[in-house]
């Protein structure tokens, strides 16, 4: 199979956060849907390794925010690149309570809503969370970020590293320095400076 058919299946990307213990927290979901509208049911599954996940477990309720276009990267590493186990995601910022009592976003962010849980389903590494939909509100008219939208205009591109030096036209060999000194001997076919190229 062509696994790279499964990255065209639409996304969008979310902060789900709960709350247990006084404590707040969050991560960077992208498995939020609706399953019924009447009942109004979502799902959102979620890996067993995020700390979020145990909160939710053992609350059984959780907010989604639905990230807006204008959101930046730092939005991703703030929620998504480091472990609320380790560290406090809300601990210098202030964001709203819903009425569920869970902390929601509301910078960057199109709209969220609050979820109680009616079902879990065990999927290994994963749990599935069925959830009754109990509040919501719009905050920006900004579209909501899809995953395709993150990794065109928000994700750094990777960084290339230029390889500075002189590689040997012959045998390939690379000779790593700004300047190729003019007796230079490749090491591997014996031929001098005249026969490297600069990279």
């Amino acid at each position: 199979m062509d696994k790279a058919v499964m990255q065209d299946i639409s996304y969008g990307l979310y902060v789900l956060t709960a709350s247990m213990d006084g404590k707040d927290n969050g991560c960077i979901i992208n498995t939020l849907s609706q399953v019924t509208s009447s009942p109004n049911r979502i799902s959102v599954t979620v890996n067993k390794q995020n700390h979020t996940h145990d909160m939710i477990v053992r609350t059984g309720v959780f907010n989604v925010s639905f990230i807006s276009e204008d959101a930046g990267f730092w939005m991703f590493e703030h929620f998504g690149f480091r472990s609320g186990r380790d560290c406090d995601k809300f601990g210098k910022m202030s964001y709203p309570v819903a009425d569920n009592g869970v902390r929601y976003v509301d910078r960057c962010t199109r709209s969220y809503l609050s979820g109680r849980v009616v079902q879990t389903i065990d999927l290994g590494t994963h749990t599935m969370f069925i959830a009754d939909v109990t509040g919501g509100e719009k905050i920006c008219e900004c579209p909501p970020m899809t995953y395709a939208y993150y990794h065109k205009n928000v994700k750094p591109a990777p960084q290339q590293t230029e390889s500075k030096g002189y590689r040997c036209k012959l045998c390939g060999y690379v000779y790593e320095g700004d300047v190729l000194p003019a007796d230079f001997v490749c090491p591997i076919c014996k031929h001098g400076a005249d026969d490297f190229e600069a990279i």
